[in-house]
């Protein structure tokens, strides 16, 4: 089995990260709650280098429905807020000078749906991801057979045990989604 296996380690990681980006990606939609991981995909051109919002200022949450983005150097307010408003937050930021206010409706079924969409949007860029990785690993493994490094039988083997690990993780990534979905659901 390719749990115990060595062969299999670097394949393992590397699905693993695809599942952690996964959640990381989930974390950056809204639900219910105003989160400040949804700022974290978004960039600010801050003399001249895209940067994270959360490098550039101080982001809280005073109460369940609001952002509070204080940025240290007020030169950065303006484009903050521009890249708020090109991101697909969907929320019109409030600028009041010194800081930005993000205030987060009650979520519409219309938008509810759409962060669905957009859930199962970055589902199947996982599940790509880890097909990815399998079909790399394939050809890693064929090319040592033809090279007379591991036998046929053995590559039966890796590929069935490839296809075990796909699936593994392809079942870890609908459980992910279905909860998100079931989050957002409830809201």
């Amino acid at each position: 089995m390719y749990t115990d296996d060595a062969t299999y380690s670097e394949y393992l990681e590397k699905m693993n990260k695809t599942l952690s980006s996964l959640n990381s990606q989930f974390a950056t939609v809204r639900a219910g709650r105003a989160n400040p991981a949804v700022l974290d995909q978004i960039r600010v051109d801050y003399w001249g280098t895209p940067t994270p919002i959360n490098q550039v200022a101080t982001i809280s949450s005073p109460d369940p429905r609001t952002l509070l983005v204080q940025p240290w150097d007020k030169s950065t307010l303006k484009p903050i807020e521009k890249a708020i408003l090109a991101s697909d937050l969907g929320i019109n930021p409030q600028n009041d000078g010194s800081n930005i206010r993000l205030n987060f409706p009650q979520l519409t079924e219309e938008r509810r749906t759409e962060l669905i969409k957009q859930i199962r949007k970055y589902t199947e860029g996982a599940k790509t991801a880890v097909r990815n990785v399998r079909r790399d690993a394939m050809e890693k493994f064929k090319k040592q057979q033809k090279a007379s490094v591991i036998t046929e039988d053995d590559l039966k083997g890796v590929e069935k045990d490839l296809q075990q690990m796909t699936d593994d993780y392809t079942k870890k990534i609908d459980e992910a989604t279905a909860k998100k979905e079931k989050e957002l659901s409830a809201i």
